[in-house]
């Protein structure tokens, strides 16, 4: 099988702030992250990224004699990954639009494959092919992405026993995997999945309207009402209400609070009724901050509510307007509305901002880290301190 390569162009800065901490392959949509449904259907385990160098040394690249790209967010399906697999070596797969979405490439061309203006060979692909290329992308896309992801890990399988002390529709669309806990919950299934992922407990009470996919040892806290289409990524803990909200992984809701149409990233926390509006009063079309064009830019949508940052923390009762985008590591806090675009490494909150001091940032992502047995290291460190200096401009002194 060739080497599996993901490679960051220009789709990359409109995808900040997710992005400023993980390669775009690492977005988690529908159930799985971009590079975990690559994987799955190339049948490999590892995978390298070509990325901008403070990420490389996180995510290393590794090349062979054989290599497939992909580039900036496409999203499999079979038919894709069937061209893309009779490719030459050499040869670029491009859209109808002229745009090389991947390419094969030998080990004495691989740089050159990194440009997608290389002077290889073209191949057009006519088929069904989606890139993740703005964040709304995410909550917006994920219904499809939960049922082609469920497709893709249970085919062939059996989902564990659903505990009758539960309420089910349609248990045909649900899947337990093994060692998931779920009882004395609702769960409407009906023309939806619902994915459970090992480890993962559904606590006492909780409504859950499909699709939805709860990620290995998550929880959702007793009561939770949670609508399609969802996702919660690994080892979270979700309470209160929320639809159509993708949480990457690591972070925490634990408590009542609304969230909408909302892309929450890792090491992120929740306090206590905290809420964002995913609806202008007007029913405009909500407008989002781009790293890219240093303004708002049109989502195309009417429903769109907070994209957070990883690292990023708020306080009880932290109210977030429509279209909010909030960077890296910044901890929001206080009464009223904070400004829709907060920058990286910012405190504060609607009374206006300073900046979150790097070392400060650092010791708090350390004890966050610990409580869950892991390490902030010098790598990670490193990360913090190249976002902290290219996000300096948009932030508060």
């Amino acid at each position: 099988m060739p080497n599996l390569i993901f490679v960051d162009t220009v789709n990359r800065e409109h995808l900040l702030p997710f992005t400023a901490t993980r390669p775009i392959a690492d977005i988690r949509v529908g159930i799985c992250t971009l590079r975990e449904k690559w994987q799955k259907f190339f049948k490999v385990e590892g995978s390298s990224t070509h990325t901008v160098p403070y990420l490389s040394i996180k995510f290393p690249l590794v090349t062979s004699s054989d290599n497939i790209l992909i580039y900036d967010g496409l999203i499999p399906n079979q038919e894709l990954v069937n061209a893309i697999l009779n490719l030459p070596i050499n040869t670029n797969l491009i859209a109808p639009d002229g745009v090389v979405i991947a390419c094969r490439a030998d080990e004495t061309n691989i740089t050159g494959a990194f440009e997608t203006s290389n002077s290889f060979a073209n191949q057009v692909y006519t088929g069904n092919s989606q890139i993740l290329a703005r964040n709304w992308h995410i909550f917006m896309w994920n219904e499809a992405q939960i049922a082609a992801d469920f497709e893709l890990l249970t085919a062939g399988r059996q989902s564990q026993i659903i505990s009758s002390t539960n309420s089910i529709t349609a248990p045909e669309n649900i899947f337990l995997e093994a060692g998931a806990v779920v009882e004395h919950a609702i769960i409407n299934a009906k023309n939806a999945k619902v994915y459970i992922a090992k480890d993962a407990e559904v606590m006492e009470g909780c409504l859950i309207r499909g699709s939805f996919a709860l990620g290995e040892h998550s929880q959702l806290k007793m009561g939770a009402k949670v609508y399609g289409a969802t996702t919660i990524g690994p080892h979270s803990k979700v309470g209160g209400e929320i639809n159509n909200s993708v949480i990457f992984g690591f972070s925490n809701k634990a408590h009542d609070g609304f969230m909408g149409n909302s892309v929450i990233g890792e090491w992120c926390n929740w306090g206590a009724d905290s809420n964002n509006s995913n609806l202008k009063n007007n029913y405009e079309e909500v407008k989002l901050w781009s790293y890219v064009k240093e303004s708002f830019e049109r989502s195309g949508s009417q429903f769109c509510g907070l994209m957070m940052g990883d690292h990023s923390k708020c306080g009880i009762n932290t109210m977030f307007n429509t279209g909010t985008v909030v960077g890296v590591s910044a901890n929001i806090f206080g009464a009223g509305f904070p400004r829709n675009f907060i920058a990286d490494f910012s405190w504060g909150g609607a009374g206006g901002t300073m900046t979150y001091q790097l070392n400060k940032a650092v010791q708090t992502a350390k004890l966050v880290y610990a409580r869950r047995g892991m390490e902030f290291n010098e790598m990670e460190q490193a990360i913090f301190e190249s976002i902290f200096t290219q996000t300096e401009k948009w932030r508060a002194s």
